[in-house]
């Protein structure tokens, strides 16, 4: 690539920090709630949905009062949801996702018929794999599964049919599908980039979401009962958290806009990737690595302490400061999903040599709300997340660290299905918030006069 002489972006990029930085206190005099948050942390209400419901707190005379989390899908409690499976012996995802997506709980001849639909609708289409995946590995696994399935509007002829059947074939095409599009794009990324063996292996029609995932990805393809069952549970509650979270309200905003369904959930993808969401699993596993190599007693909540002092610090980890897997934007006493979670975890972990780096997680998430009280002075209630005990849970079932952020985005297509349905329904208007302008007006300088009109202000 030929070198342009005199173009030097650092420079240019300095200059535009210089112009486009904005005073944090002016959010406070033109009253703007960054983020789309009021100022005691609570979202602003955008919207209104039938779908979920993630309730944490309170308002008691204008001020939040913590309560236990609760995440209910279309009026039932995930833990009721949870508990009627594990009490049946059978799995739930599929199940959650009727729900989610028709308003109510299948019949057993209704769950029948919608898992066989599934399982027929997990084919790529023809030269998919080959041309989408094989010939433009990535080494992020997101990356793929956003591109794949912006990808599928190529090879769909109905891809611009507006109707709420054809709406609707297509989000079940894309849950079905996901599953299969992550497996194959890691395989490739395996022998691309870390010069092992690719191994793909055909569907198996039989198979429900939970077994398809750990068949495609163990070269044996061999899993335990229990084990797709911890997974599938895994994906139930994954599968939908309210029309607020990042990347379902991106799915909103862009299906507000009337654009086709394959850009909308790529988008909800793109939004997931992020490490200030669906992103953040991996960070946890990456912080209790680095925790497991510089603590000598994982044991010893003393020394732990002083590790997640010198953390809060920036002094060790990635530098951020973060506990991850800590607090939550609506929880506050207690996030449903990592209670149940943590349950689940212990019982795969209890007795083996992993329960050792459960028990650390454990004492870190103990102990986070007093060391955060201390060194910032920050008294609210503070629970763990979803992603706190999720990554250790995915390494006990042998996925790879890479795929914990996939399979968030495999579970939540069913909740990104779901809004954009509703958005259709009784949206009927482009979301387009307001943003207040703070530029000055300036005079137009001709571009001869601007080199000498610069030195002049410098």
């Amino acid at each position: 690539m030929p070198i342009i002489s005199g173009f030097n972006i650092k420079n240019l990029c300095s200059e535009l920090v210089e112009n486009s930085s904005i005073s944090p206190s002016l959010y406070d005099k033109y009253h703007v709630k960054r983020g789309l948050r009021n100022s005691d942390g609570t979202g602003v209400v955008a919207g209104i949905t039938n779908i979920c419901n993630v309730h944490g707190y309170v308002l008691n005379e204008g001020e939040v009062d913590p309560i236990p989390g609760e995440l209910i899908y279309r009026g039932y409690n995930i833990n009721d949801l949870v508990n009627s499976v594990e009490e049946e012996n059978r799995f739930g995802y599929e199940e959650t996702v009727f729900l989610l997506l028709f308003g109510h709980l299948p019949t057993e001849k209704e769950l029948s018929q919608f898992n066989a639909y599934i399982s027929l609708r997990r084919d790529l289409p023809s030269g998919f794999v080959e041309d989408m995946i094989l010939k433009a590995p990535s080494k992020n696994i997101m990356n793929k599964l956003s591109r794949s399935v912006l990808a599928l509007y190529s090879y769909d002829d109905e891809c611009e049919n507006k109707s709420l059947e054809t709406e609707m074939r297509t989000a079940i095409g894309l849950i079905a599908k996901l599953p299969v599009i992550m497996a194959a794009a890691y395989q490739v990324k395996r022998r691309v980039f870390d010069n092992q063996s690719m191994i793909m292996h055909p569907i198996n029609y039989e198979e429900n979401t939970a077994q398809c995932i750990l068949s495609l990805l163990r070269p044996d393809r061999q899993y335990t009962d229990d084990e797709a069952k911890m997974l599938d549970r895994l994906l139930m509650l994954q599968a939908e958290h309210g029309g607020g979270n990042n990347s379902t309200f991106t799915c909103r905003v862009l299906t507000s806009s009337g654009t086709d369904p394959y850009s909308a959930y790529s988008s909800a993808i793109s939004a997931l990737k992020g490490f200030r969401h669906g992103g953040a699993n991996i960070q946890v596993i990456n912080m209790l690595d680095n925790f497991k190599a510089n603590i000598k007693h994982w044991n010893d909540e003393g020394e732990v302490a002083d590790y997640m002092r010198k953390t809060i610090r920036k002094e060790t980890n990635d530098g951020s400061g973060l506990i991850y897997g800590m607090g939550h934007a609506v929880y506050t006493i207690s996030d449903p999903r990592a209670v149940i979670l943590k349950k689940k975890a212990f019982e795969l972990a209890e007795g083996k040599e992993i329960e050792a780096e459960f028990r650390l997680l454990e004492t870190i998430e103990r102990l986070t709300p007093e060391i955060f009280a201390e060194m910032k002075g920050n008294t609210k209630a503070m629970c763990a997340n979803v992603d706190m005990y999720s990554g250790l849970v995915y390494r006990m079932l042998g996925i790879p660290d890479e795929l914990f952020t996939p399979l968030f985005a495999v579970a939540r297509m069913a909740g990104w299905s779901a809004h954009r349905m509703e958005e259709i329904i009784t949206g009927k208007r482009i979301i387009r918030p307001a943003y207040k302008a703070i530029a000055k007006g300036k005079n137009y300088v001709k571009l001869s006069e601007r080199a000498s009109a610069y030195k002049q202000e410098i």
